[in-house]
């Protein structure tokens, strides 16, 4: 017995820095695949129009608890040295890039926030507290701590920030649902669409590139695929075609061509931040509408089916011979076969009928 304790103790300690590891090596993946595509040049250099960690830390969280918080420090600070040497201003990026997600994860939890995202309430609540409001942390904290430290200059605060608070915004809005997605998926996949999913996914291959690289501005015409994956595949159909449609036009917005070759910096950055905002709020809130609406619809159609049951139940329980009462003294007059039968039907208590 001593030993099976012994081995679990030791067990927790080990599993606590597994998943602490995986954390921060999945964090400083994400920043490695978001630091491909920068916005702007000098203080701007290292910030992304979408930050994947972001939305890395804020689904772990969701899926494992604040024992992770530990692993997204370590990640962010993998990150950072991966950039440049640590100085006193990585102690804001550290604070705000751990803290803002941590926030997201309690309000999330504090309003009943479900990771299925099978409401409208649940994508509301990511969009407005676990988006646009948890990030407001990290973008303040990280800018801000740059202005002190003399490594950004108080004009250039606003762009540094607004670019920050934008880029973890999308990251939540774009990796955090699909990774939900990714930990709640059980089973076999159903594969009676399989036709029509295989044409969605060559449409939106063959419409998102040539929408993200035409100068004549056709980025709309990925919204007729969002609405077909959202009404057809719900979640995960909307958000991974939103996921994709927004990497390419990040792709060409950083090169400056497609629908960005003519803007500036702070023009092409504004147009590309409204498109992956809007997109990603389509796809999560419509999807979110249409899984409500089905779940609601097959709650009825639940309800009816039980209600048919009883009715069926009631209706053969009256179709059925009565049952006969008991025969019981001079109770029995009550009874239509009392006037049929003969005397010998009444009890000898000693007197007659009469």
């Amino acid at each position: 017995m001593s030993a099976v304790v012994g081995t679990q103790h030791l067990r927790r300690p080990a599993v606590f820095a597994l998943q602490t590891l995986t954390v921060a090596a999945c964090y400083f993946a994400a920043g490695r695949l978001g630091l491909l595509r920068e916005l702007g040049e000098g203080a701007m250099v290292t910030l992304s129009p979408i930050w994947p960690p972001t939305g890395v830390a804020v689904a772990c969280l969701l899926r494992y608890g604040l024992r992770v918080w530990l692993g997204i420090t370590l990640g962010v600070l993998f990150v950072v040295m991966s950039i440049a040497a640590p100085q006193p201003a990585v102690i804001g990026t550290l604070v705000g890039n751990t803290v803002a997600p941590v926030c997201a994860y309690l309000m999330l939890r504090r309003v009943g926030f479900r990771t299925s995202l099978a409401r409208l309430r649940d994508g509301l609540a990511l969009v407005f507290l676990g988006a646009l409001g948890a990030m407001l942390i990290s973008a303040t904290a990280g800018a801000g701590l740059l202005v002190l430290t003399g490594k950004l200059t108080a004009d250039g605060f606003w762009p540094v920030w607004l670019v920050w608070w934008v880029g973890d915004a999308m990251g939540v809005l774009l990796v955090t649902p699909v990774l939900l997605l990714a930990f709640g998926a059980r089973g076999p996949l159903d594969l009676s669409r399989w036709k029509e999913a295989a044409g969605l996914i060559l449409a939106t291959c063959a419409v998102v590139p040539a929408a993200a690289r035409s100068e004549l501005g056709l980025l709309f015409l990925i919204y007729p695929l969002l609405i077909w994956a959202a009404l057809r595949f719900l979640l995960a159909g909307s958000m991974l075609c939103a996921l994709l449609a927004s990497v390419m036009a990040t792709v060409e917005a950083t090169d400056h061509a497609g629908p960005f070759i003519h803007l500036s910096a702070v023009e092409g950055m504004i147009k590309l931040q409204a498109f992956n905002g809007s997109l990603a709020l389509t796809a999560l809130l419509l999807s979110a509408v249409i899984t409500e609406q089905r779940n609601t619809r097959q709650s009825v159609e639940r309800a009816c089916d039980e209600l048919m049951e009883v009715l069926g139940h009631l209706t053969a329980g009256e179709s059925a011979p009565p049952r006969p009462l008991p025969v019981a003294g001079p109770a029995a007059g009550t009874d239509p076969q009392f006037h049929k039968g003969s005397i010998t039907d009444w009890p000898t208590s000693g007197r007659s009928p009469g």
